[in-house]
């Protein structure tokens, strides 16, 4: 092997180098990008976790409701139904 030779096989060896760390880097990024994609998601989730609970109450205190109804032997049944119509739209304009 003689000098230009030994030159151009360093060139190729330096130039292999070099691609591997642009690889490496941009690997790198992109692990990150990913990394912080999951952790939005992640907190996305616990808000909409949080929402959900929130809502709850309002779901348990309506089954109540129609559990009351459903077993009631009343008369004026559909009276009290006809007032709760009344009032849920009041409820939704407050929020």
């Amino acid at each position: 092997m003689n000098f230009p030779e030994a030159i151009a096989l360093c060139a190729v060896v330096i130039g292999l180098i070099a691609g591997a760390g642009i690889l490496l880097e941009a690997y790198n990024r992109r692990l990150k990008n990913r990394e912080r994609e999951l952790e939005l998601r992640v907190r996305m989730a616990e808000t909409q976790g949080r929402d959900r609970i929130a809502g709850l109450p309002q779901v348990e205190e309506r089954l109540r409701v129609l559990e009351r109804i459903a077993t009631d032997r009343r008369s004026d049944l559909a009276s009290e139904i006809e007032e709760l119509r009344e009032i849920a739209p009041l409820r939704e304009n407050v929020r």
